[in-house]
């Protein structure tokens, strides 16, 4: 696998991040995620930028978060990427076949993570970026599913996730973890074929 992850869709440039872009990239996350100290956000980026690497070399997913790049000027404007999720999913019916129990258990599924600046949310850009993803996860590397989660109240997220054409169910045992409140999944079109 690459360890430089690019894709481009119409309006936008979907790259590794790099260390010169942790004063944008801080000032995104801090937008969407809430503040975290500067020295925090480097020591995070510095992590993401190696892990690019270490994973490629290691043969495995190209997890961690992209930078999100207007063509038109260039400007980052957010961040898309892959993430392992670990998550208690069978508790939730689109991931139980054929009548199987709800059960505790954890399990892995590929998440997809986005956050879009402020200035530039309600213009279609996180939906063209998860999609570019999606994409690239469907067809590249031949994943079954991919699942994107949020809060309750974090509306925007979840009208991404019905733009993507995800199934979108609530956890039923709410409040535990916090951020498997809302779960999206969409399964591989390949499946159907």
């Amino acid at each position: 696998m690459s360890d430089g992850l690019n894709l481009e869709t119409s309006r936008l440039k979907i790259r590794p991040l790099t260390l010169a872009d942790l004063d944008g990239i801080h000032t995104i996350m801090n937008a969407c995620f809430g503040d975290a100290p500067l020295d925090e956000r480097r020591e995070w980026l510095e992590w993401t930028v190696g892990n690019y690497t270490a994973l490629a070399n290691l043969h495995q997913p190209p997890y961690g978060e992209r930078a999100i790049v207007l063509k038109e000027s260039g400007e980052l404007i957010g961040a898309v990427g892959l993430v392992p999720s670990m998550g208690p999913y069978q508790r939730l019916a689109s991931f139980r076949k054929n009548g199987e129990p709800e059960d505790q258990f954890m399990q892995p599924e590929f998440g997809l993570f986005w956050a879009i600046a402020p200035a530039h949310q309600r213009k279609g850009y996180a939906v063209e970026a998860a999609q570019a993803m999606i994409d690239f996860v469907f067809k590249e590397m031949g994943v079954r599913r991919m699942i994107a989660t949020t809060e309750f109240d974090n509306e925007g997220s979840q009208a991404v996730m019905r733009k993507l054409g995800m199934t979108i169910e609530q956890n039923p045992t709410p409040g535990e973890p916090f951020w498997f409140q809302v779960v999206g999944s969409l399964y591989n079109p390949a499946l159907k074929g």
